[in-house]
C-alpha cells in the first residue's frame, strides 16, 4: 500500500466509525449547517448487527429514541417520518407497537445513512490520529485513513471517535464454523442447516441469548436446544417507569457530576435495565413452550441451568461442552453439532486510535479515559483540538445510556454544540 499526503482544507469534524451514534452525529451537524465534515466507516455498507436481524425480533426502546425525536420532533430524519415516506404509518399507528421490529428499525437506519447529506466513506479504515501544532495559536488532528487505494491523511479540527462494541467470546474460547458468536449466527445458518443438526447449545442468559434460543427452536424443528445459563432462570429485564429515569437525558448530568464510588454504585443498581436480562414476553413464551413440550411427552426446548461452562472441545462431528452444575459441582458432558455463544460485547478501546495523543488523555484509576461533560476527552492541556468519544466507551463517564440508542439523539445535539462552540 502507498500513503498519499496531500493538501487538503482543515475540516471541522472528522468521524471515526458510521453506526447509530455517529449516524445521529452527522444528522445533527448537518441540521447546524456544517459542512466541512466526513465520516469513515470501515464497513462496506451501513449495517448495525446485522446477524442479529432475527425474524420477529423487536426493539428493547421505544420508537420516539430514534436518531433525532429527543432532541428535535420536527426532523424529516424521525421514525415517524420514515413510516410516512414508505406507507407505512397508518399500519403502524394501528399496530399499537411502541418497539418496533429490529428488522424495520434497521430499515430506518439504512434509510437514514443514504439521506444523510454530509460525506460518508465506506471502505475506509481509521488506524490513527496524530495532533500536528501550526505555530502558536493553531493545531489540527491528522486522521490516517486506509482503503484500497492506500493511506490518506485527512486534517480536523474535532475528531468524534464511534468505535462501537466489539462480540465477546469467554476466554479461550476459538470461533469456526461450529463455534459461533450470536453476532454471525445467521450468517452461519446455511452451513447449520447443511449439516442437519440434532443439537444446538445456546450460552448466555441474556437478550441475545433467549432471542437465538426462540430462533433456533423454531427454526431447526428437528433438533434439540440447550440453553446453558449459570442463572436459576432467565432475569426479566427491570423496564418500570422509575428504573427507566436511568436513561433520561436528565441522568447523564447527574452521574457524570458523581464521585466515582457513586457512579460505580449506580451502574450496579441499573445494570438489570439493560444486561443479562431478558423481555418479560419472551421469557414467559420460552417457559410456555418448555411447558408445552413437557405435556406432549416430546422436549426439544431443554434449559441447562445453574450451570458454568467450564470446557469446549470442537472436533470432526460437532462440539463437546464441560458443563459443571454449580450447586453440586458435578461436571456433565454435552454433545451438540453447534454451540452458539450469545456472551455479549464489549466496547471498542478508543486508545488504539489515539496513539501518542493517548500520553496526553488523563484517566481514571482503572486506565478509561476521563471525558467532559460534553464526551470530549479531557486532556493535560497541551492538546488544543477536540477529541470526543460516545458510544459504549462512555459508560463509565456517562452512565449507562451512554452506549445505548436512549440518549442517541441528545448526545448528538450535545456534541454538536460543543464543537460549535469551540469552532466559534
Amino acid at each position: 500500500m502507498t500513503t498519499k499526503e496531500e493538501t487538503e482544507p482543515v475540516l471541522d469534524v472528522v468521524g471515526c466509525g458510521f453506526g447509530p451514534s455517529n449516524l445521529a452525529l452527522a444528522i445533527a451537524l448537518e441540521d447546524a449547517g456544517l459542512s466541512r465534515v466526513a465520516f469513515f466507516e470501515r464497513q462496506p455498507e451501513f449495517g448495525w448487527h446485522r446477524d442479529m436481524l432475527l425474524d420477529g425480533a423487536t426493539m428493547q426502546v421505544s420508537f420516539l429514541k430514534d436518531l433525532v425525536t429527543m432532541r428535535n420532533p420536527a426532523s424529516t430524519y424521525s421514525f415517524v417520518a420514515y413510516l410516512h415516506e414508505v406507507g407505512r404509518l397508518t399500519d403502524f399507528i394501528n399496530s399499537k407497537m411502541l418497539h418496533p421490529y429490529r428488522t424495520e428499525f434497521h430499515a430506518y437506519l439504512e434509510w437514514a445513512a443514504a439521506k444523510v447529506r454530509v460525506p460518508v466513506h465506506y471502505g475506509a479504515t481509521v488506524e490513527g490520529l496524530r495532533v500536528v501544532a501550526v505555530g502558536e495559536a493553531d493545531e489540527y488532528v491528522e486522521v490516517a485513513v486506509r482503503t484500497d487505494g492506500g493511506v490518506r491523511i485527512h486534517r480536523a479540527r474535532n475528531v468524534v471517535i464511534g468505535a462501537g462494541l466489539a462480540p465477546h467470546l469467554p476466554p479461550g474460547v476459538v470461533p469456526s464454523d461450529r463455534v459461533l458468536h450470536s453476532d454471525g449466527l445467521l450468517g452461519a445458518v446455511e452451513g447449520l442447516r447443511a449439516r442437519r443438526p440434532r443439537r444446538l447449545a445456546v450460552i448466555g442468559a441474556g437478550q441475545s441469548a433467549a432471542e437465538v434460543v426462540d430462533f433456533l427452536h423454531r427454526e431447526f424443528t428437528d433438533a434439540e436446544v440447550c440453553a446453558v445459563f449459570s442463572r436459576y432462570g432467565y432475569s426479566s429485564a427491570d423496564d418500570n417507569p422509575f428504573a427507566n429515569r436511568i436513561f433520561d437525558p436528565e441522568a447523564v448530568d447527574t452521574f457524570h457530576a458523581a464521585p466515582p464510588g457513586v457512579k460505580d454504585l449506580l451502574l450496579r443498581y441499573h445494570a438489570n435495565t439493560n444486561y443479562s436480562v431478558v423481555d418479560a414476553e419472551l421469557s414467559t413464551e420460552l417457559f410456555r413452550r418448555h411447558y408445552q413440550e413437557k405435556v406432549r411427552g416430546r422436549e426439544r426446548l431443554r434449559v441447562v441451568n445453574a450451570a458454568r461452562l467450564r470446557d469446549v472441545e470442537e472436533h470432526a462431528q460437532g462440539v463437546r461442552l464441560s458443563v459443571e452444575h454449580l450447586p453440586t459441582g458435578a461436571v456433565d458432558v454435552l454433545d451438540a453439532d453447534a454451540a452458539v455463544f450469545a456472551t455479549g460485547y464489549r466496547p471498542v478501546d478508543p486508545l488504539a486510535l489515539l496513539g501518542d495523543l493517548g500520553g496526553d488523555c488523563k484517566r481514571d484509576a482503572d486506565g478509561r479515559l476521563l471525558l467532559e461533560r460534553d464526551y470530549r476527552v479531557l486532556t493535560s492541556g497541551a492538546t488544543r483540538c477536540g477529541i470526543y468519544v460516545h458510544g459504549g466507551g462512555s459508560e463509565h463517564t456517562h452512565g449507562i445510556s451512554a452506549g445505548l440508542l436512549s440518549t442517541t439523539a441528545v448526545r448528538a445535539g450535545e456534541i454538536t454544540h460543543s464543537v460549535l462552540d469551540r469552532l466559534a
